[in-house]
């Protein structure tokens, strides 16, 4: 009887609170809101949504002259984005997005795609073919590697 209350003594001292095991709860998370609560409490959890899925602002209407109560108010941001922020091709401009804004408006922030210089260049808004319709489709990557040997060309000369 000694060999069984031995069994029992062990079985409660690994059930006991006590001590640590290596077994811990997973919780699944289906709520971005929830994320800040669990990162501080719980060693492990599962999210059922992508964490770096933002917000598309973009699809946002910013006038509220036909809707009196806004779902969604933006009070402040936090930190930079890079292509508002920082140097950027027009085509990426966030500020003048390149599909629903006349191409040759730019920001402090834009650079010709081409001639990888300042917006506006001197073949900004040129008639044929101006490069403030540049993009990264294959015509323009090739108008910008010939610029670039161009450019090379006459440093070396």
């Amino acid at each position: 009887m000694a060999e069984g209350e031995n069994e029992n003594e062990k079985s409660s001292e690994l059930s006991s609170p006590k001590e640590e095991t290596p077994i811990r709860a997973v919780v699944c998370l289906k709520r971005k809101e929830d994320m800040k609560l669990f990162e501080e409490t719980e060693d492990c959890f599962i999210l059922d949504f992508d964490p770096s899925e933002s917000l598309d602002l973009r699809k946002l209407s910013l006038d509220n002259k036909n809707n009196d109560e806004a779902d969604l108010s933006i009070v402040a941001e936090k930190g930079q984005v890079a292509c508002r922020d920082f140097p950027h091709s027009r085509h990426l401009c966030l500020k003048f997005p390149f599909t629903t804004t006349p191409h040759k408006r730019h920001c402090e922030m834009c650079y010709c795609y081409v001639c990888d210089s300042a917006a506006p260049c001197k073949y900004w808004t040129r008639p044929i073919v101006p490069h403030c319709d540049a993009d990264s489709s294959y015509y323009w990557k090739e108008q910008r590697n010939v610029k670039k040997k161009f450019v090379a060309e006459e440093e070396s000369d």
